[in-house]
């Protein structure tokens, strides 16, 4: 496949490079600025901004699927994650690629109490306008008509456990859950070649 990956120079775009040519296939990895990452260097390296319609059409024509991993802290949260998924529903329509998979965020998704993580007693808060953020942008997702799947951690990354090739979809949320980031690059492949939820946000834990 053609895979196109915005944000690739995160934690999580990276590890979706990785996984992605790890199964042959082609990737374009999109990032503000190439300079800065000249380790990217088994995929083609593009500049190009998730928030601008016509940037995402130019870096996707051509592709499969387009994962996306992008976030700006220098933006507000929910400009950021509002537009640029405004940006990716139009620029992937128009450049004809259907499927998409975007790197959510575990405190939008529904705990064990059946409401969001975020808003459980004692969840840790300090974070909570770009939590606000993510969920804005999963909701502007609801409204296009791309085949996407947001797929985000059960709770949080663990940064230093090696790659298993495992994983599993989470019942809900749960903070104390942890999953490396090459396991959760592994649900993003799996979603991009294989769709099994289709507009659906869904939890991974490890296996």
């Amino acid at each position: 496949m053609d895979i196109v990956v915005f944000g690739a120079g995160g934690r999580a775009g990276r590890q979706a490079v990785a996984e992605a040519r790890r199964r042959g296939h082609r990737v374009t990895a999109v990032v503000r600025d190439p300079a800065e990452h000249g380790d990217l260097t088994d995929a083609r390296v593009v500049a190009g901004d998730v928030t601008d319609t016509v940037s995402v059409e130019h870096a996707a024509a051509g592709h499969d699927a387009a994962i996306s991993a992008a976030a700006d802290l220098s933006v507000p949260p929910h400009e950021f994650f509002t537009t640029s998924s405004r940006a990716l529903a139009t620029g992937l329509a128009k450049a004809g690629v259907h499927r998409l998979v975007v790197v959510g965020l575990a405190s939008v998704m529904p705990g064990a109490s059946g409401a969001v993580l975020m808003d459980e007693p004692g969840y840790p808060n300090e974070y909570r306008s770009f939590s606000l953020g993510h969920a804005a942008g999963l909701d502007e997702l609801r409204k296009c008509d791309l085949d996407w799947a947001y797929v985000a951690p059960a709770g949080d990354f663990d940064h230093h456990g090696p790659r298993t090739g495992r994983y599993r979809i989470a019942e809900h949320g749960d903070p104390a859950s942890r999953i490396t980031y090459a396991d959760f690059a592994v649900a993003l492949l799996d979603e991009a070649e294989a769709p099994r939820h289709h507009r659906a946000a869904v939890s991974v834990q490890e296996s």
